[in-house]
């Protein structure tokens, strides 16, 4: 039977399997399919049906006319998914609906989990109130309560979970709406009062049970119930039990590896450690490699309690001598660079950090020991809150480092089995060898040659490691006897090898000759790779196959690495420095390399653009190493621009920057071109005109030419931008994208028409193609519309959306501007504490991003929200510092008149009328100069507030509500009162029929006429 989606969480939805929308025509069928889906699968009698859908006024023939209502549906289905009619069954006494695939089902199931993913699977299926275009019906008034019920029950348990996973902030940011809507919901209110508490909220929690206690005796006359009654207590008194965990527990990845096998010996080095972290800002953990730095390293941290959690940095992909230490700590952190900022990376790494309690792990910084000192230091000095623990072959040589040398594995000094047993170093071999031959004891007869082994190898972890695979074949004797020739001449004799050569160069070239010329062919090239590679990638690069890459593994040279989603082929540091040194034909090898990264890239070009849009995101995440370092040995500019979309999406403003600076043929000149030109303006470099347009002549339609007149677009040419965006664009894709940016002008000049037509088919197109974060951009813009109109809960509903999808494509910047957008919104709406706790949380996160957009943003909402809230001085400094950036600018901020407006009223209000009256006469001249009516409606109403003359400002409000109408901008509720204040205060000074007469005066000037007036 043909497949059909039914919804009904929100208005009835019909869809294809392939996910087309399927019309359903006429009120009547939509009710009939609602009477249907509410007892699916059930007969419903003919009788019930048409009382459902007429009710007393049934037609003549009412059976004639559901029969007709019923082919109406078969035949709408039918046409959408062949076959689909006969989901409709005729059943005496009625009819009968098959309906296997509905989202209140799928919402049922999922609702059953504590997972949390899958609980908020289960709320992404609701598009608003269940059944809500045939909500009155009394047919379905029962079903939908229940799904209303059960939808609350979810986002209880949600809550929960959030709340152990130590998510506390955002949690208690989600309850507040939900606790507003549903004020008596105790189950609510309880989870509300652990997560504020737990966020260190008390006060607020407090504030809260007090709340819910006073409704419930003024609405109910009912007192709380036991347990929030016992909840309340344990607040009160602080209990421990309500104590949050360490935030660091509930980080997205702090890039500590999973446990693989046992840390065997080193007891004493974690204790000690671990007593020692928590006095010591900066310990490095030194000593030769293969001692196992890294591993004690990881394992000390893992057992840390920090308020902010632990990050582990690996250093080891950087090449010899690499300055990019800040950058990888970024990148580690999640934090990219956003369009227009001037820090430093170094001073981005500060930024993100200043207030953080975080114990940061460095690891492997020896061949990068100038830049990693320089970032250490600045970070000691600048960041209170932070503790680093680092691994190196030598310190860092840092006022107050702690040099901590790592020691090898103790070693018997004798044959005898207790002695060997007690040896760390013995029992490190002995497990490891178990793991390769099943049967394997560390008894009598192999306790004297493991002492001997583990005494000749110094006790060095790697070499016990690589040691122990070759008991399965040589066994312990052999490989004590194949130590001689090569372990005792790198030990003291040779002083010209460096000294973490000395016993592992041996260890690793004994390894080496037990390999056939092929096998050492194949492990040689892999040491060209960075970070690790995927099987493929060694095949092609290495020329080889799985089965001499699984010999490799087996041999313990070559490490897979399944703890990501795709299984990567990994070579020991050390190994791979071996290796390099005897790579034969190390140019080859390097070409292919390039080549093979640089079609990894050009494939994944289009894959950004489209439904695999995440996953080829975390490819090109997990291949940043390598494809640096195809950059730099024959990628050239051709794989530069070929990154160039990635670079954009992460916010690696930078790194493209310099990327796309090397020289190339004529052909990758000019498709470079538009993209230098667009990641300039990106980070805020003025480019003149005549260069945007010569760099986009060559290809004016394509993806790199939007890209550029796009960033036009935030310097506040609109005029230049309009001009360069394509008009015939190269694809489906690009036409979203211009579709899109045209929606942004069009919000900046307050054309409402031509921001409904672009942002929807923008958002429509996006949708068909799979792009996620062009459906993000495009969602927000029609966000921008529903609130220019008014709508102000659908604004919050897409912009709630756009969070969510920011967060999965882990695009920082853009979390930042829609918790922003959601601020303005709750400040629109009078939710003055709802819209600072979401400005403080963008702010803060815009902070740690060093993303000066989503800073204005996030400031704006904070000074709208103090200044509605009666917080004058907190306003005014907002808001004025806002004002001194926007005035700053080559062309006027589009933010400015808005920001203008607002501080007039706060100086108005903190009684200094006449100061307040140049700033609203500022924004309107600002306005006046971008052309855009819409922004001048808040400053003529400003100016009525702060003008003397009762008279000239009633003609103002009356020009000003002539302009709201003439341009579709209703005024939000929290505008209104500023209206409704300045009204009240001039209908008592004219009297009332006075005041109407001027307003209708004042409704028939333009408004550069009632500017005029003063």
């Amino acid at each position: 039977m043909a497949a059909v989606q039914f919804g009904v969480l929100g208005p009835l939805a019909v869809t294809t399997d392939a996910g087309e929308p399927v019309v359903v025509p006429g009120t009547k069928v939509r009710v009939l399919l609602a009477d249907l889906l509410t007892n699916r699968n059930q007969v419903v009698s003919a009788d019930r049906l048409i009382d459902d859908l007429w009710g007393d006024d049934s037609p003549a023939n009412p059976a004639g006319a559901l029969q007709v209502r019923v082919s109406q549906l078969r035949k709408a289905l039918n046409d959408a998914e062949p076959g689909a009619r006969d989901l409709v069954e005729s059943r005496p006494p009625g009819y009968l609906l098959r309906a296997d695939a509905v989202d209140a089902d799928r919402f049922a199931e999922l609702a059953l989990s504590t997972d949390v993913d899958r609980l908020r699977e289960a709320l992404a299926l609701w598009r608003g109130e269940a059944y809500a275009d045939v909500a009155d019906a009394e047919f379905v008034r029962a079903e939908a309560t229940r799904l209303t019920e059960q939808r609350l029950a979810v986002h209880e348990r949600l809550a929960e979970a959030r709340v152990a996973r130590g998510e506390h902030d955002l949690a208690a940011a989600d309850l507040a709406e939900l606790v507003a809507r549903h004020p008596l919901r105790e189950g609510l209110r309880a989870v509300q009062l652990r997560a504020l508490y737990a966020a260190g909220r008390q006060s607020e929690a407090l504030d809260s049970y007090a709340d819910l206690r006073d409704r419930l005796a003024d609405e109910l006359g009912l007192d709380p119930g036991p347990e929030l009654v016992a909840l309340h207590r344990r607040i009160l008194e602080q209990d421990a039990s309500l104590t949050p965990p360490p935030r660091g527990a509930s980080l997205r990845n702090n890039g500590l590896p999973a446990h693989l096998d046992e840390l065997v010996g080193r007891d004493e080095a974690l204790a000690e450690l671990g007593a020692l972290l928590p006095r010591q800002r900066l310990v490095t953990l030194v000593g030769p490699g293969g001692v196992g730095k890294t591993r004690l390293a990881v394992e000390t941290a893992r057992a840390q309690s920090v308020p902010d959690g632990v990050q582990l940095v690996e250093l080891a992909p950087l090449p010899a001598g690499d300055t990019l230490v800040a950058e990888r700590v970024l990148a580690a952190l999640g934090t990219y660079e956003t369009t227009g900022t001037s820090l430093s990376p170094t001073d981005r790494v500060v930024a993100a950090l200043r207030h953080r309690q975080l114990l940061l792990v460095l690891d492997n910084c020896e061949h990068v020991i100038e830049p990693v000192a320089a970032l250490v230091a600045r970070l000691l000095r600048d960041v209170p809150g932070l503790r680093v623990l680092a691994t190196s072959r030598e310190p860092l040589g840092l006022t107050g480092e702690l040099l901590w040398e790592v020691p090898p594995l103790s070693v018997p000094d004798d044959g005898d089995l207790d002695a060997v047993r007690r040896s760390a170093a013995a029992r490190l071999f002995a497990a490891r060898a178990a793991a390769q031959q099943r049967g394997f004891r560390l008894d009598g007869q192999t306790a004297a040659a493991i002492a001997q082994l583990c005494r000749r190898l110094d006790g060095l972890p790697l070499a016990l490691e690589l040691a122990a695979t070759r008991v399965r074949a040589l066994g312990v004797r052999g490989v004590v006897d194949r130590l001689d020739d090569r372990f005792r001449l790198l030990t003291t004799q040779q002083r010209d090898v460096p000294p973490r050569q000395r016993t592992l160069t041996a260890v690793i070239g004994w390894s080496w000759d037990l390999l056939d010329e092929t096998d050492r062919a194949v492990l040689a090239r892999l040491a060209v790779f960075r970070d690790g590679c995927s099987p493929e990638a060694a095949e092609h690069v290495c020329g080889t196959d799985l089965d001499t890459l699984a010999r490799l593994v087996d041999r313990s040279l070559v490490v897979l690495d399944d703890s990501g989603p795709d299984p990567r082929y990994r070579l020991l540091e050390s190994v791979a420095a071996f290796c390099l040194d005897r790579l034969t034909d190390a140019d080859e090898a390097r070409a292919r390399h390039a080549a093979y990264y640089t079609d990894l890239a050009e494939r994944a070009d289009p894959g950004l653009r489209g439904a695999d849009q995440q996953r080829w995101l975390a490819l090109l995440d997990a291949e940043m190493a390598n494809l640096r370092s195809a950059l730099a040995h024959g990628g050239g500019l051709r794989l530069a621009v070929a990154l160039s979309w990635y670079w954009h999406l992460r916010g690696r403003l930078t790194e493209a920057r310099r990327a796309l600076a090397v020289a190339g043929d004529p052909e990758q000149e000019s498709s470079a071109a538009p993209w230098r030109v667009g990641f300039a303006l990106s980070v805020g470099e003025p480019v003149a005109p005549d260069d945007v347009r010569a760099a986009v002549a060559a290809d004016p339609n394509g993806h790199a030419a939007w890209f550029a007149a796009n960033a036009v677009i935030e310097h506040g040419d609109l005029a230049l931008a309009s001009e360069l965006l394509p008009t015939a664009p190269v694809d489906r894709w690009t036409e979203a994208a211009v579709l899109t940016s045209l929606a942004h002008i069009a919000h900046a000049n307050g054309d409402q028409a031509t921001l409904e037509r672009t942002a929807t088919r923008s958002a429509a197109l996006f949708a068909e193609i799979g792009d996620r974060w062009g459906r993000l951009r495009a969602t927000e813009w029609v966000g921008g519309l529903a609130d220019m109109r008014g709508e102000h809960e659908r604004a919050a509903a897409l912009h709630r959306e756009g969070l969510r999808w920011a967060e999965e494509l882990a695009l920082w910047p853009q979390v930042c501007a829609e918790l922003s957008w959601l601020a303005w919104l709750a400040v629109q709406t009078r939710d003055y504490t709802q819209g600072r706790e979401l400005a403080e949380r963008a702010y803060g996160l815009a902070v740690e991003q060093g993303s000066p957009g989503a800073l204005v943003f996030a400031e704006m909402s904070l000074g709208l929200a103090a200044r509605r809230d009666g917080k004058l001085d907190l306003a005014v400094t907002h808001l004025g510092h806002l004002v001194e950036v926007g005035r700053g600018e080559s062309q006027p901020a589009l933010y400015l008149p808005m920001v203008l407006v607002e501080l007039g009223y706060a100086v108005e209000q903190g009684g200094n009328p006449d100061a307040a009256l140049a700033l609203h006469v500022e924004a309107f001249e600002v306005a006046e100069a971008m052309a855009t009516m819409r922004d001048a409606v808040g400053p003529l109403e400003g100016m009525a507030a702060a003008v003397r003359s009762p008279e000239v400002a009633a003609r103002l409000l009356g020009a000003a509500a002539a302009a709201r109408l003439a341009t579709q901008s209703p005024a939000a509720p929290a505008e209104r009162d500023d209206v409704e204040r300045v009204t009240g205060r001039l209908r008592a000074d004219l009297g009332p029929e006075r005041f109407d007469a001027l307003l209708a005066e004042g409704a028939k000037l333009s408004p550069g006429e009632a500017r005029a007036q003063l």
